[in-house]
């Protein structure tokens, strides 16, 4: 085997050095927090300390904490530190809810609160794009980000474009993958609305949380290539775990 020679330590030190300083300390705490040694609430080493363990610059490590912060992973608190932030969902794309979960290193699970056939949904049937009194699957879930509840979702599906879906879905536990695997659609892009509301009795025995509580509430239509309708999808989703990012495009 040939021997490394000093410059292709060199090489290899130079590729190390290439990555920031502040992007290698946000990769320690990434880490620490996806695999648990860092928990939602752990405090973390003030900036000072950061600075001293790292050897860097205090603005270094707070241009460090400044990125996590932006991306929801830390949360500061005035006058007590900054502390690992409880899991958020970002809707800045078209995700399932187990990829929005997987990007935040949780497992994601759905509990299947109800499926019915039904041909009474009107508005459902408007906004899929079909006549009045057609069959439509609804799905009914809780979603949840290990043990803890993040949304309440209730789907409308036509029962003659996907039929068997409800067995499918009960399964395979994800409505995305099913689309893809069983019925070869893919989600394309969404047309959707937002609005706020604030939980009844049901929704907040559903989601663990006060009745009262702020939600967020966004109506979705997904289209696929071609635009077909695939489904109508109405997600309510506990406001402080969540968050819209709009980006400005040029």
């Amino acid at each position: 085997m040939p021997r490394a020679t000093s410059s292709d330590a060199r090489r290899r030190s130079g590729r190390r050095e290439a990555v920031p300083a502040y992007r290698r300390i946000q990769g320690d705490i990434r880490a620490r927090i996806g695999s648990g040694a860092l928990a939602p609430g752990d405090r973390l080493e003030s900036e000072r300390q950061l600075a001293s363990r790292y050897g860097v610059s205090l603005m270094t490590a707070r241009h460090a904490m400044n990125g996590l912060e932006q991306d929801g992973l830390v949360e500061r608190r005035p006058g007590s530190g900054t502390f690992v932030a409880p899991p958020r969902i970002h809707f800045n794309r078209l995700q399932s809810f187990s990829e929005q979960m997987a990007a935040r290193g949780e497992r994601a699970r759905s509990r299947i609160v109800g499926i019915q056939v039904l041909s009474d949904e009107i508005e459902a049937a408007a906004r899929l794009g079909v006549p009045p009194g057609t069959r439509l699957v609804r799905l009914e879930r809780v979603r949840l980000g290990g043990s803890e509840p993040f949304a309440f979702e209730t789907t409308f599906l036509s029962e003659r474009g996907f039929p068997g879906v409800a067995r499918r879905v009960r399964a395979s536990g994800s409505l995305f993958e099913t689309l893809q695997r069983d019925y070869g659609l893919e989600p394309e892009y969404a047309e959707e609305e937002v609005d706020a509301l604030s939980a009844d009795a049901r929704l907040a025995h559903l989601l663990d949380i006060p009745r009262g509580s702020p939600l967020l509430r966004i109506r979705q239509v997904l289209f696929a290539a071609g635009g077909r309708r695939l489904l109508y999808d109405v997600g309510i989703y506990r406001s402080e775990r969540h968050s819209l990012m709009i980006r400005r495009t040029r």
